[in-house]
């Protein structure tokens, strides 16, 4: 007999009764009956119920030892009797008569419960993070996690792409997020940086004649945490195809991942490819977001005619200043009361807006503050724009083209939590095409590129040179599920030519191009291949499919929300001999001075 185990402690049922068997694992829980003694043995595959009398010898071993301590248990499978049979449990029609018992480690008293649903602090579950994974919940998702990228590495295999890594050390990139850097030792004063994404390396994978890469990729910015971004690093699937198309990518990756979502969906219903493609303008008018949600129906309209030079003076002189007024429909919401339009309308303002505006069509009538400034044309107008009927209502925002974008995309959420709208038993996927290459900055008046500057425009050389810049869209593209962005991606830039134009609209000079990217750019002068790709997220995709909505469930040691691991106590300290090793010297921040009472001075910022 094996020193610690012959079966798991899920593997026992029914058939095995009468065997002889050692099971080993955790003590999950005890229950004390007098003369019986129930221990409920547990390991990563299920649990297996143990029981001794109080005659027998193990019966004082067992009752001394604390929960979470681990033990071997030699003893005879017997049949349960029929009314302490448990289904809920694979093992649960037999249980274990402990004949012996080894203590293989004995548990201290522990600051947090393994068993049962007590919810605990997040200090307290990433300071004892091995404790908080033995509960059942978080080893099922780091399972699933474990499931979902052994089943991307399968379809990325079977669909042509080959796997590599790529340098974790590498140059300090001069765009994007703050990068982790590593000081050298053996050229003083010289810094890695830990890559933010492979993705210059992809590309010279394509230069270098492979066609279709992939990688689980680790990836390290220094950035603040959200509910969907770890602070620190984060996983994606990193991919990029050479000779290919937009089309080529969506139509090798989409499959991919709808397959994906469907083995792991539990019979929610997936997005099957192709899927719907929404451009950047009409995501943002549409849903007031470029990552929308599908699974909410309502859509935003545009209704800015419909208030131009009407009595409405506050819409109506915001317009004459620039503002549009987008509308959001609430449909079977006219007979609410009216209290619920003014916690709505308390919501806006907490929100930053002014408040929330709203018309109700009721009883074959417009009624609300809104349309009695409004005559019947423009009302009717608004009611056929926005497609209500009667019973429904209509809110508006009036503001500058972005900022009442985003409110309204706000309101749109918030109306479809509020009547009830979203369905939850979807995986709604969709991409945003047709991003702007360039924005105007509307502190300096300058051209910057809108998102990712490597991408081609559309249009290429022909684009740069004849049109408006504002007007020149990329081949850039974000996968979007269920509101999240799971990656943006593009047909890259491959030409040189193309790339120092694009580069001179936003304002730099072939110089600072060679000095910022010349690696890439000199192997794309030895010829490139048209390539793109993207990059989703692993983490994100696992917190979709795990019904998680924050990532840190989906991470086995994640950090804090300020970037600690409280676990490994990172970051610390480190001794003045390895700084000394590494040429570099910590100087401390100088403390904000403090303020006087009576005077009027602030402190400066730090």
């Amino acid at each position: 007999m094996h020193s610690y185990r012959t079966h798991t402690c899920g593997a026992l049922r029914a058939e095995d009764a009468g065997n002889e068997v050692r099971l080993a694992g955790w003590v999950h829980r005890k229950r004390d009956h007098g003369n019986l003694l129930f221990v409920d043995l547990r390991d990563m595959y299920g649990i297996t119920q143990c029981v001794a009398d109080s005659g027998s010898p193990v019966f004082k071993i067992l009752e001394a030892t604390r929960p979470e301590s681990v033990v071997s248990i030699t003893g005879k499978v017997v049949p349960r009797s029929a009314e302490t049979v448990n289904d809920k449990l694979p093992t649960g029609r037999i249980e274990l008569v402990a004949g012996q018992v080894s203590v293989l480690s004995e548990a201290a008293v522990l600051p947090m419960q393994v068993a049962g649903e007590q919810e605990y602090s997040e200090e307290t579950r990433l300071t004892y993070r091995f404790l908080d994974l033995r509960r059942d919940k978080m080893q099922q998702n780091i399972l699933l996690r474990s499931k979902i990228i052994a089943g991307i590495r399968k379809r990325m295999w079977d669909a042509g792409f080959v796997e590599f890594q790529t340098p974790i050390l590498t140059a300090s990139s001069p765009e994007g997020a703050r990068d982790f850097l590593v000081p050298s030792r053996l050229h003083p004063g010289k810094f890695y940086a830990l890559p933010q994404a492979p993705q210059q390396f992809k590309q010279l994978l394509m230069t270098s004649g492979f066609d279709r890469y992939f990688q689980i990729a680790p990836c390290f910015r220094d950035e603040d945490s959200r509910a969907d971004r770890s602070p620190g690093e984060f996983y994606q699937l990193d991919f990029e195809m050479a000779f290919a198309t937009q089309d080529d990518v969506f139509n090798t990756i989409a499959p991919v991942l709808s397959d994906l979502f469907q083995e792991f969906s539990k019979g929610r219903e997936v997005t099957k490819p192709p899927f719907p493609r929404i451009t950047y303008a009409d995501s943002m008018l549409k849903y007031g977001s470029d990552k929308p949600d599908l699974r909410n129906p309502l859509l935003i309209t545009d209704v800015t005619e419909a208030f131009k030079g009407s009595n409405f003076g506050l819409f109506a002189k915001n317009i004459e200043k620039g503002a549009v007024v987008r509308a959001i429909p609430a449909p079977g919401s006219a007979d609410q009361p009216r209290s619920w339009f003014d916690k709505l309308n308390e919501w806006a303002r907490e929100n930053g807006a002014g408040g929330l505006g709203y018309i109700q069509y009721k009883d074959g009538e417009a009624r609300g503050p809104i349309a009695k400034n409004l005559d019947a044309d423009r009302v009717a107008a608004i009611k056929a724009a926005t497609g209500v009927k009667d019973g429904d209502s209509v809110f508006f925002a009036c503001d500058k083209e972005t900022p009442a974008a985003k409110f309204s995309g706000l309101v749109r959420t918030r109306l479809c939590d509020e009547l009830g709208l979203l369905d939850k038993d979807k995986f709604a996927f969709c991409w945003i095409v047709d991003f702007p290459m360039y924005e105007r900055n509307e502190d300096t008046g300058q051209i910057e590129f809108s998102h990712n500057p490597f991408s081609m425009p559309q249009g290429e050389m022909d684009a740069l040179l004849n049109q408006d810049p504002l007007t020149i869209k990329a081949f850039q593209y974000d996968i979007v599920c269920n509101g999240v962005e799971l990656s943006s991606g593009a047909i890259r830039n491959h030409r040189p030519d193309i790339m120092y134009k694009a580069f001179e609209i936003a304002g730099y000079s072939n110089a600072d191009v060679e000095a910022r990217f010349g690696g890439m750019l000199n192997a794309f002068k030895y010829g490139a291949p048209p390539h793109g790709g993207s990059a989703p997220g692993i983490d994100r995709i696992v917190m979709l499919l795990a019904e998680e909505p924050n990532i840190r469930e989906v991470i086995l040691f994640p950090m804090t929300g300020r970037a600690e691991d409280l676990l490994m106590q990172a970051p610390n300290g480190v001794s003045l001999k390895q700084l000394r090793e590494l040429h570099i010297r910590v100087v401390e921040p100088k403390p904000a001075p403090t303020v006087q009472a009576g005077t009027a001075e602030a402190a400066p910022k730090a």
